[in-house]
């Protein structure tokens, strides 16, 4: 609630794009346990709600940009809640034989270490946004995991592969963006 004219509601003082990333989090162990039971209600279930924390991962980066309420916070828990709810169900999935374990790897190696690279490079006060490509990654990314989270029959298997290559490999190139060019050299 606001206490003035003009100001923003800011929900438990984070900002509602902070909220949003916060509820994304929150989703996590849910699908984990819906898919966890595998059975077709549940994968159903897991895969709603997986979309609908999609969803919200591009909601809250419109949210902080259009009512400007980007904040410190918010700079480091919203690519921390995309990674984690791409890695977690990506990890489970394949534990259960239903995702490539060289697509997690990939993907969750990649991930660490460019938010290994956006700490560093917040310590020396410069920000890292997110290019074009690595915004089609996370897109086929959540198609890639939303297949493998869907209960089809195994005709489906050759998609849900091609979703994951593709995936994997704007991972690699969106990786090899921001660890090799030159903006995002200060390590050096």
């Amino acid at each position: 609630m606001s206490d003035r004219a003009g100001a923003r509601p800011s929900p438990l003082g984070l900002g509602w794009p902070n909220v949003v990333s916060i509820a994304r989090v929150c989703l996590i162990p849910v699908i984990l346990l819906l898919v966890s039971r595998g059975t077709r209600p549940a994968l159903w279930t897991a895969f709603v709600l997986f979309g609908v924390g999609a969803a919200t991962d591009f909601l809250d980066g419109y949210l902080a940009r259009r009512h400007a309420m980007t904040t410190a916070v918010g700079a480091w828990l919203d690519p921390l809640s995309d990674k984690l709810f791409v890695a977690a169900p990506a990890v489970l999935l394949s534990i259960e034989g239903r995702f490539p374990v060289w697509a997690t790897v990939v993907i969750v190696g990649r991930e660490a270490l460019v938010q290994l690279l956006r700490w560093r490079l917040d310590k020396k006060g410069v920000s890292m946004p997110a290019s074009k490509v690595a915004k089609l990654k996370t897109v086929s990314q959540l198609m890639a995991i939303g297949l493998a989270v869907l209960p089809l029959a195994q005709s489906w298997g050759t998609l849900r592969l091609a979703a994951a290559a593709i995936a994997v490999a704007l991972t690699v190139y969106s990786g090899a963006e921001y660890l090799l060019t030159s903006r995002h050299r200060v390590l050096a």
